[in-house]
C-alpha cells in the first residue's frame, strides 16, 4: 500500500462529474481530490465547493503543468475524451476517462500509442463489469456451468426530453460523438460484449424520431457471435418507463438482469429454467450470488487504484476496450450503409476508422 495519497483531479464540472467525486470521496484514504477543471469558471467553483476541492482551473493543460496530478478523471463531452486522455498521459498522470473512451478507432490507436510512449495508462468507465452479479455470471460462463449460451437480448429503454437536450452539445455529432448508441446504450453493450465474447457480424438500423437534434435517438442491431450466439440489441431514449434489461437463454437456464437502469446489485438477477428441469437443483446454486457489490463506478475506482499501486494495466484499458470501441464503429457503418459489417472489416484507410458515426464531413471541417 503506498503511503501517500494519490492526488487525482477531474476535467470536467458536469452532471456525471458527482459520481467521480463521490467515488473518489468512497477512497478517501487513498487519493484526494485537489483539482477541478472546466471550461465554465463559475461551474468549477461551485464543483469545488460542493466537493471540497482546493483548486480550480479553466485550462487543462494549466492545470497539469501546475498541480501535476498522479490520476485524472476525464468527464467533458466524448468528443474531447482521446485528446485529453492522451494530454494528461503525457504530463505523468494515469486517465480513468468516462464512456466512450473516444471517437473512432484512429484515436484508440492514438490513445494507446500514448501509453506506449509514457508509460502511463488510460481506462473507459463501464462500471457494469465489476459488480458481484455480473462477476459471478462471468465466472459461470467461464465454467459453461448452464451449457452453451444460444441467445441473447440486450435492452437499454431510456427517456431524455427537450431538458436534456438543452445541453447543446448532447444533441450533436462533433461533441457527443452519438446519441443512444454510444451515450446511453454503450452501457450493457459493453457489458454484453465482455460477458459473451468475440461477434462476428452485425446487422444495424438507426433513426431520430422525435426532438430537434443531429444524433439518433433509436437504434437496434442483430448480431453473431463467434461461437454462434445470436443476439439482439435495442437502444432507444424515447421510452417513459425506464429500464435496462439483459437476458441470456443457455441450454439449462435463463439468466435475467432487470429493474434497474443506470446499475445493478445482486437483487436484480434471476436464474430459472423450464417446468419439470433436471437443472431445478443447480438453478438455486447458479442463482446464489456472493456477497453484493454494486456495478458503480465507486468500485470500478477501487480496482483502478489497485492497478495504480501494482504498477500494472487497469482493467478496461488496451485491447480490453478496443473491442467495443471496433463494435460500436461497425453498429453505426451499418447502420449507415444498409449492410451488415464484419469484424475485422475496418481498418486503417477506411474513413469509418477515422470517426465511428460516419459524419465525415467533421473530418473536413477539422482538416479545413
Amino acid at each position: 500500500m503506498r503511503e501517500s495519497r494519490y492526488k487525482a483531479a477531474i476535467i470536467g464540472t458536469g452532471g456525471i462529474s458527482k459520481a467521480h467525486a463521490g467515488a473518489l470521496a468512497a477512497h478517501a484514504d487513498r487519493v484526494e481530490l485537489v483539482a477541478a477543471v472546466d471550461i465554465d469558471g463559475d461551474r468549477a467553483r461551485d464543483f469545488a465547493d460542493q466537493h471540497g476541492v482546493p483548486q480550480t482551473f479553466t485550462d487543462p493543460e494549466v492545470m497539469l503543468a501546475r498541480v501535476q496530478p498522479d490520476i485524472v478523471h476525464v468527464c467533458t463531452p466524448p468528443g474531447l475524451h482521446a485528446e485529453q486522455s492522451v494530454a494528461a498521459m503525457e504530463a505523468g498522470a494515469w486517465v480513468l476517462c468516462e464512456k466512450p473512451l473516444c471517437a473512432s478507432l484512429a484515436e484508440m490507436d492514438r490513445i494507446e500509442a500514448g501509453e506506449a510512449a509514457t508509460g502511463n495508462y488510460t481506462s473507459s468507465v463501464f462500471q457494469w463489469r465489476f459488480g458481484s452479479g455480473g462477476r459471478h455470471l462471468k465466472e459461470l460462463m467461464r465454467k459453461e456451468a448452464m451449457g452453451r449460451l444460444l441467445v441473447a437480448n440486450v435492452l437499454t429503454t431510456w427517456y431524455r426530453g427537450d431538458p436534456y437536450f438543452a445541453v447543446r452539445w448532447r444533441s450533436t455529432w462533433k461533441a457527443a460523438v452519438g446519441g443512444c448508441t454510444v451515450v446511453h446504450g454503450i452501457h450493457i453493450m459493453d457489458f454484453a460484449l465482455w460477458l459473451i465474447g468475440e461477434w462476428r457480424e452485425i446487422r444495424a438500423m438507426m433513426a431520430t424520431l422525435a426532438h430537434d437534434i443531429e444524433v439518433e435517438n433509436v437504434s437496434m442491431a442483430s448480431v453473431r457471435f463467434e461461437d454462434g450466439v445470436m443476439a439482439s440489441f435495442s437502444n432507444s431514449i424515447l421510452s417513459p418507463r425506464q429500464e435496462s434489461v439483459l437476458r441470456l437463454d443457455f441450454a439449462d437456464a435463463t439468466v435475467e438482469m432487470t429493474r434497474n437502469i443506470y446499475t445493478y446489485g445482486n437483487q436484480d438477477w434471476s436464474y430459472s429454467t423450464w417446468e419439470g428441469s433436471p437443472h431445478a437443483d443447480a438453478v438455486k446454486e447458479w442463482g446464489s450470488l456472493p456477497p453484493n457489490v454494486p456495478a458503480s463506478h465507486v468500485t470500478q475506482v477501487g480496482s483502478f487504484l489497485d492497478s495504480r499501486d501494482r504498477n500494472e494495466r487497469p482493467e478496461v484499458s488496451g485491447a480490453d476496450i478496443r473491442g467495443t470501441i471496433e463494435f460500436l464503429t461497425a453498429f453505426y457503418k451499418s447502420a449507415v450503409e444498409g449492410r451488415p459489417v464484419h469484424r475485422g472489416e475496418i481498418r486503417p484507410g477506411d474513413p469509418w476508422y477515422r470517426l465511428m458515426n460516419g459524419q465525415f464531413q467533421l473530418l473536413d471541417e477539422a482538416a479545413a
